[in-house]
């Protein structure tokens, strides 16, 4: 069996945008170049926001985004998973897991005990992930109205 090359973990650059494009386009249908530039000029280089991004072959096999954000619903600071990909060909290889576990870091290092993230409801493979890294329903429930 051949070895797979080495995981890299690291902050998101412009030139990492359109493979970054590539894994989302794949997972939701609509390729968004211009959201995705918005969030690297965003959450690229923030002390409190990270968009990282995972290598492997000279290759960018997947990407998280997250922020902490402070006092929402009474909560005190706290780390936000608000976008997290992987090449369909790279899952089960640990991936989503080293993504979560360095924007983990990077909240601790900010303070942050408690991490959260939102996810639709029907998304089995996303909350399986998210249920095997220990994350469980949280104090708050997300309500909306169509308005248009």
């Amino acid at each position: 069996m051949a070895k797979r090359p080495a995981l890299r973990v690291r902050r998101a650059a412009a030139a990492d945008l359109p493979q970054v494009v590539a894994i989302d386009a794949r997972a939701t249908g609509l390729p968004k170049p211009e959201y995705w530039a918005g969030i690297l000029r965003r959450y690229g280089r923030g002390a409190r926001a990270r968009f990282l991004v995972a290598e492997s072959g000279g290759r960018i096999v997947g990407y998280i985004v997250g922020e902490v954000r402070d006092w929402e619903f009474g909560s005190p600071p706290c780390g936000w998973v608000f976008g997290i990909g992987v090449r369909a060909q790279a899952r089960e290889a640990g991936v989503a897991s080293a993504l979560l576990e360095a924007m983990t870091r990077a909240f601790r290092r900010l303070g942050v005990t408690t991490l959260r993230t939102l996810i639709a409801r029907d998304n089995r493979l996303v909350l399986s992930f998210f249920r095997s890294q220990g994350m469980m329903a949280a104090p708050v429930i997300p309500l909306e109205k169509e308005i248009g």
